[in-house]
């Protein structure tokens, strides 16, 4: 079977420009917003697991006291 949804077909900015498309208004994002929000959600990532290790560690520790006593 052949994929033919791989064929990408590029407007013509000379028909596109003819209809009133503008192509100034293009919207951007700053790099080092997106950089800082992949930071963010790293240390949120990493927060998170060390706060359910401490509970892990916690309640397997209270376990083995229990068992213990």
């Amino acid at each position: 079977m052949k994929k033919n949804d791989r064929d990408i077909i590029l407007p013509n900015p000379d028909n596109a420009s003819n209809k009133g498309i503008e192509f100034d208004k293009i919207k951007t994002t700053n790099v080092n917003i997106l950089l800082n929000r992949v930071r963010l959600d790293q240390k949120r990532a990493l927060k998170k697991r060390i706060v359910f290790s401490i509970i892990l560690a916690g309640l397997v520790s209270s376990l083995a006291i229990y068992f213990i006593i």
